[in-house]
């Protein structure tokens, strides 16, 4: 009797071992999964946190401007607001995937509300007519993707969605990303001046909360552009 229990534990000991090395070979050879723990800092200053401030471009400024956000744990929150204009924000606690790109320009001295607020008045139509709206709403407007894009189209340069060893060069840091997602949403993000070990960027953007990571081929990517034009 003793002997049937012993075996049976055995066998129910085994069988719970396998399970779980199953499941941790399976999420090891996931390349969507991510594990990023909240307040990671990496442990070198990146080559743009390297230069003098002096002698730091735009783009450098707009992609320090992005990581503050990580630095400071933004939750995502695309919630409407109203805010003040120009200049306005939301809570800087909290913000969309798109307030990293409105907050990393104000950070190299571009208010994005206002430059497609003042575009939006005069080309009002032109713009995508997916909400219902008859005018601007210096409210909304400028952090909804699909306006970030048309306006980046029309005064930035738009360049390659793809991310070959051929392309790399195209992709350089303080540029600005947008995916699909499976579901349709759109995203963004700002290309990070780290790398992986193939050399592909890594993105900076807030999904849930703002993060920097390898993740620049996880969804479809639908738009890459730099703002403002290189001179």
């Amino acid at each position: 009797m003793k002997q049937g229990k012993a075996k049976r534990s055995l066998w129910l000991f085994l069988f719970a071992v396998a399970l779980i090395l199953l499941i941790a070979a399976v999420l090891l050879r996931m390349p969507e999964i991510s594990l990023w723990i909240p307040g990671h800092h990496f442990n070198e200053p990146s080559p743009v946190e390297k230069i003098p401030p002096a002698e730091r471009t735009v783009y450098d400024l707009i992609l320090l401007g992005a990581r503050k956000e990580v630095q400071k744990k933004t939750r995502y929150d695309a919630a409407y607001r109203v805010i003040s204009y120009p200049g306005g924000d939301v809570d800087p606690s909290v913000g969309a995937c798109t307030d990293v790109i409105i907050r990393a320009l104000r950070a190299a001295g571009f208010d994005l509300q206002q430059l497609i607020h003042e575009d939006m008045c005069t080309n009002f139509d032109l713009y995508p007519q997916l909400w219902g709206l008859e005018c601007p709403d210096p409210n909304i407007d400028h952090r909804r993707t699909q306006n970030q894009m048309f306006y980046f189209e029309r005064f930035g340069e738009k360049l390659t969605l793809e991310v070959t060893e051929a392309d790399l060069a195209q992709w350089r840091h303080g540029d600005f990303v947008y995916w699909r997602f499976p579901n349709g949403q759109q995203h963004t993000g700002v290309i990070s001046d780290r790398i992986n070990e193939r050399g592909i960027p890594l993105v900076i953007h807030n999904s849930g909360i703002a993060r920097e990571e390898d993740c620049l081929l996880r969804w479809e990517i639908i738009g890459h552009y730099r703002f403002p034009k290189e001179q």
